[in-house]
């Protein structure tokens, strides 16, 4: 597979192979939206790796992405109902969806207040929205760094410690959220948080090499998602419900 080099860094492509990780997450996903027979938007889907696992639940999956080739790929992939598009402005109709997941995706998008407003907007009252976003907190910038016109791939220690200009100079492509960063881009919204939590890594790599170390850090990592320590973890785990349609009071 051909992977463009700069559009993976502006994009940031995800790992194409399914693997614990992924599961937990969507686990996650289900406990905080139901699936089974819902209307379902993955924006920014890449190559529909979660929208083939979500067609286990539901036919009615959809996907979006900015980046044309890789939307092909799926499509001849043959995985139906992927289309090219930006957040910003879903080409859906009002009340439309059921749930709506972007999955680490919010921090590469135009512009994060209207993508979620976007959503919002094709959501039914009463649908979900679960977002993942990396956490300002994590001591490792996962996007990579930018050193001058040199790009540097990988987990660069304690950037996203640093105060905004400088950070945003290494790590322009991608932003980063505190907790009230996160919180504030949902203001204004006709919806209300339901859950607002942190996950850490899978450690998939890790897993592959060193199986029982994996298995170690996990158990500690996740336990720490239900102590103070969470806000530590590696992104946010928003989730968003649209408000019910409000019913006009009849005259008297």
């Amino acid at each position: 597979m051909a992977v463009d080099a700069q559009r993976a860094i502006t994009l940031g492509h995800p790992s194409y192979v399914w693997r614990s990780g992924q599961d937990r997450r969507l686990r996650l996903i289900r406990k905080f939206a139901p699936l089974d027979g819902r209307a379902i938007l993955d924006i920014g889907c890449g190559l529909g790796m979660y929208v083939r696992r979500f067609r286990s639940f539901s036919p009615r999956v959809y996907g979006m992405d900015v980046d044309a080739p890789r939307v092909r790929e799926g499509a001849h992939a043959g995985l139906p109902n992927l289309f090219v598009a930006a957040g910003e402005h879903l080409p859906l109709k009002s009340e439309s969806l059921d749930v709506i997941v972007l999955n680490e995706v919010i921090e590469h998008v135009g512009n994060d207040r209207d993508t979620l407003r976007e959503a919002v907007r094709a959501l039914r009252p009463g649908g979900r929205i679960v977002v993942f976003a990396p956490n300002r907190l994590w001591p490792f910038e996962t996007h990579g760094v930018y050193l001058g016109r040199r790009y540097v791939f990988g987990n660069i220690p304690l950037v996203n410690y640093l105060p905004n200009a400088l950070r945003n100079r290494l790590a322009p492509h991608a932003r980063v959220y505190t907790t009230r960063g996160i919180r504030r881009i949902t203001h204004g919204l006709d919806a209300e948080i339901i859950e607002h939590g942190y996950v850490f890594p899978g450690f998939d790599n890790v897993a592959a090499r060193r199986p029982l170390l994996a298995r170690v850090i996990r158990a500690v990592l996740y336990t720490l998602e239900n102590t103070p320590l969470r806000t530590f973890g590696l992104s946010h785990l928003l989730v968003l419900e649209r408000r019910p349609a409000t019913v006009p009071e009849a005259r008297q």
